[in-house]
């Protein structure tokens, strides 16, 4: 009996709304409850939905919602103290912090924008977008007459991509993925190392020139072979693009595809979408390039104060300090792609990145300098060149077999520390007199 009564009185409840008042009395204040927290929820929908659809929500994903963005207030502080103070230190300091999470930022609105351009186009735009930070470093050194802070700032570039981001990038994926060996694309990589190598007899015929004093006319033949070099190098990497992109673009497929693998249903499941539209990430790419190049004019103006200030050699300051805060972005994608076990991804951007800027952003601040007749060349001086072709070459083995495992990223790592303590200790005999 007692279940047929508790379903006449809920139906009575549902369709008689003037039943007896004892009920009634029960009922309205637990109904009205009801009514104003499902509008409270519609209303909270309704302004999530409002976030969703407008900017607010790419503003929110852009510039608040990843931890890094906790060092964006350093950019305006530094500019505020470069007028308000004369602490170059300082404001090199903050500028650096400043500029490393527009530098990860950029990256990743690039890799937002490739969702909408395909894997190819996306990739080349990653790797330029990634090298923007500093191309627009070294455009503005360019201006002020700082010719050594660009090459030797472009050269940390070339290192730190080589042997920190893929030794750390190597050294996670292993310990990450430490119960099988990782793989990936041998033959696209031994590509970018071929390229590599090829810059590296760019940039040392140069300075072999020039310190064995066989030029035909002394300090003209140096800078007139830089820049035929750096034209032959800047149609070598257009071929390159054509190549890859055109010509052989199952190359440069992922290990997986090339074997034939079927993939995993958590790939699938683990498959990304766009957060932000594509009109979006094209505005975001045009604030933040001329955000970096504001803060990249203080940075730039600071080099000489902070190394005086710091007692630091500005040969370390561009070597190692500058392509940290400019690979943040590659830094942070390197090592994620390696622990979901897309090394092939990882070395694109590592390599692919040490290749854009030893075989394009080189010569291209060559070809910029002979347009602004500032004497900027290929002669990286001895000491540079030789650690560029030491570190080319352990790369190059690293690479050969087409494995990876925690080993090769911790001895990349330990390289780097060598060529840290290095340029520590280097004393630079070609400073400007600027």
């Amino acid at each position: 009996m007692m279940p047929m009564e508790e379903k006449v009185d809920l139906e009575s409840d549902e369709e008689i709304p003037f039943s007896a008042s004892a009920t009634r009395k029960k009922v309205h204040p637990f109904d009205s409850e009801i009514n104003i927290a499902s509008h409270v929820d519609m209303s909270k929908s309704w302004i999530l939905k409002r976030i969703q659809m407008g900017p607010l929500r790419s503003i929110y994903i852009v510039l608040i919602k990843a931890k890094i963005n906790m060092l964006l207030p350093f950019g305006p502080l530094a500019i505020l103290l470069h007028y308000l103070t004369g602490k170059h230190g300082l404001v090199f300091l903050l500028s650096m912090l400043g500029i490393t999470p527009l530098a990860e930022r950029l990256g990743y609105v690039t890799e937002q924008l490739a969702f909408y351009t395909g894997p190819t186009v996306g990739g080349l735009l990653n790797a330029t977008f990634g090298n923007a930070t500093e191309m627009i470093i070294s455009i503005y050194a360019l201006k002020s007459g700082m010719i050594r802070v660009v090459q030797q700032s472009l050269l940390g570039s070339i290192l730190s991509n080589m042997l920190l981001v893929l030794g750390c990038a190597f050294f996670s994926g292993g310990i990450a993925n430490h119960q099988k060996v990782q793989v990936f694309n041998k033959a696209a990589a031994l590509v970018n190392s071929g390229l590599l190598l090829m810059a590296v007899m760019g940039i040392m015929f140069p300075a072999v020139l020039h310190f064995t004093h066989t030029e035909v006319h002394f300090g003209k033949s140096e800078m007139a072979l830089s820049r035929f070099s750096s034209c032959i190098m800047l149609i070598a990497y257009g071929s390159y693009l054509f190549f890859q992109l055109k010509s052989q673009p199952n190359l440069y497929s992922p290990v997986d595809e090339l074997q034939g693998g079927v993939n995993d249903p958590e790939d699938s499941d683990d498959e990304e979408v766009p957060e932000i539209t594509q009109w979006e990430t094209i505005g975001w790419l045009a604030i933040l390039t001329l955000w970096i190049s504001i803060l990249s004019g203080y940075l730039v103006d600071a080099i000489q104060g902070a190394s005086d200030s710091l007692n630091m050699p500005v040969a370390f300051i561009s070597v190692i300090l500058l392509p940290i805060v400019g690979n943040a972005a590659e830094h942070a994608s390197a090592i994620m792609f390696a622990m979901k076990d897309k090394l092939d991804i990882t070395i694109g951007v590592a390599i692919g990145s040490s290749t854009q800027i030893s075989m394009f952003v080189i010569p291209f601040c060559v070809v910029v300098g002979w347009c602004m007749g500032q004497p900027m060349d290929l002669n990286f001086q001895l000491f540079e060149t030789a650690t560029l072709f030491i570190s080319v070459l352990v790369v190059a083995f690293m690479l050969q077999d087409g494995t990876s495992n925690y080993f090769k990223g911790f001895m990349l790592i330990l390289c780097y520390l060598i060529v840290a303590a290095s340029f520590f200790v280097h004393v630079d005999l070609e400073k400007d007199n600027n």
